[in-house]
């Protein structure tokens, strides 16, 4: 689903900014007139919001956890009490975790003030290479990584096996099927109206198919190939596999993040835990800063282009808007797994299935294959004009209706006051979206 989805929202984008058009909402409308397609792009900038909610929170946590390795602070301690360190920031027990989270909104506000070329751009220039060479480094330390090396009870390489074997009593559950689907869209930027934004400063003649497989490929090398041989082997290597395999089980992705590899990492002395520190979380902090940003985009493409705001009062507005929705996140772990389960998983599928439809079936796959093959030095392959048209939109719809059950199950179920408000707050971002686009069409504001 990852490469043909590229492909449409890269070649919608482009279509949309041929007339000036930067948002999701008004580039559905340039494929259709209709206003239930451009209302169905509101979803474009609900997402990003609601995902930088939170989002922004764990950016955060990179922030600070690269600082505290680089200060030596977890070495000396016990696993037991890294742990205790992560649950007392969550729990906020002190000033920090909301003093970091608001100093990080400011950080993306402050660039994405900047413009397109001066602020994301340039920080994507500095952070991207930055989060390569942390990784490499950190990837050949994990799989070269043997027993008894600093403590180690087995070798890297454990790790990459276990990682790689497939658990196949799961393959039917549509709970994982949503699950993977979502972070699927949510790795490649997939449902959230920010590579239709970029996209649309793209010149008509570019090669938007180079571009949408290179990005997407790169994402996954990173994300799959680096990430896989980070993380899991050098957990494996200290704690074993039945450990490691109980962790995931339970879904303790952040607890090995930020509790199990600070604690490996002072297993290599003084130096080497706070070198590894810094590029681990250095490592996740360009991630998500990249990530940020360019979910900030349609947003404040959206205010200049049809308010016609300056640059620096949409980036305050958008850093407002993610202070204020994101303040639930911060005090509330349910709070924030409902901004996750709502803004960060069905959105993305919802708006997906919206976006190939409009593209493959309204708009028309003969005008969209053009559009997608527009300016390529080599033509997209012919199998995947039927992938987009028929294969994915029903693998989204499959996946969507077998989730139903659980999504009903999820709304159903007695919800706490916390529960309650993050889903009032997002009900109320939507609706006020549609608000403005509303009024957007009101002011007839040209872009």
């Amino acid at each position: 689903m990852g490469l043909p989805m590229l492909y449409v929202e890269w070649a919608t984008g482009r279509f949309g900014g041929k007339t000036g058009n930067h948002s999701t909402p008004y580039i559905f409308g340039t494929l259709d007139k209709r206003a239930v397609w451009k209302y169905l792009g509101v979803l474009g900038l609900f997402t990003n919001l609601g995902i930088c909610a939170y989002y922004t929170y764990i950016e955060a946590w990179t922030m600070s956890w690269a600082w505290h390795s680089a200060a030596g602070h977890f070495m000396g301690m016990s696993s037991e009490q890294v742990a205790g360190f992560f649950t007392s920031y969550i729990n906020l027990e002190t000033a920090e975790p909301i003093l970091m989270w608001v100093f990080c909104v400011g950080i993306n506000t402050f660039i994405l003030s900047r413009g397109l070329q001066k602020g994301v751009e340039l920080a994507s220039k500095i952070g991207m290479p930055l989060l390569l060479l942390f990784g490499i480094i950190l990837a050949i330390r994990g799989v070269t990584m043997t027993a008894g090396e600093h403590g180690a009870s087995f070798s890297g390489v454990v790790g990459l096996n276990f990682l790689w074997t497939p658990d196949f009593s799961t393959i039917w559950s549509p709970k994982v099927w949503l699950s993977a689907a979502g972070q699927i869209f949510f790795t490649l930027s997939l449902g959230m109206g920010s590579i239709h934004c970029y996209a649309s400063y793209v010149k008509p003649k570019d090669d938007i198919a180079l571009n949408a497989m290179s990005a997407g490929w790169m994402n996954e090398f990173v994300e799959v190939v680096l990430g896989s041989a980070i993380i899991i082997p050098i957990a494996v290597g200290y704690l074993g596999i039945d450990k490691v395999a109980q962790m995931t089980a339970a879904g303790s992705g952040l607890s090995l993040g930020f509790q199990t590899l600070p604690y490996l990492f002072t297993q290599w002395g003084p130096f080497l835990s706070a070198a590894a520190g810094i590029m681990w979380f250095g490592l996740l902090f360009f991630a998500g800063i990249t990530s940020s940003l360019a979910m900030g985009t349609p947003g404040l493409a959206f205010l200049e282009d049809r308010f016609g705001w300056d640059r620096r009062w949409a980036a305050l507005a958008f850093g407002g808007a993610v202070l204020f929705l994101g303040i639930p996140c911060v005090l509330s772990q349910e709070a924030f797994g409902e901004f996750d389960y709502w803004a960060g998983t069905i959105s993305l599928v919802v708006f997906s299935l919206a976006e190939v439809i409009l593209f493959a079936w309204v708009f028309g796959m003969e005008k969209g294959w053009a559009e997608i093959n527009a300016g390529a030095d080599m033509k997209v392959p012919i199998v995947f004009k039927y992938i987009i048209k028929y294969v994915t939109p029903v693998i989204l719809l499959v996946v969507f209706i077998g989730s139903l059950p659980s999504i009903w199950a999820t709304i159903m179920k007695p919800i706490t006051f916390q529960v309650a408000l993050a889903r009032g707050l997002m009900l109320g971002m939507f609706l006020g979206l549609l608000a403005l686009v509303h009024f957007a069409d009101k002011k007839k504001v040209t872009p």
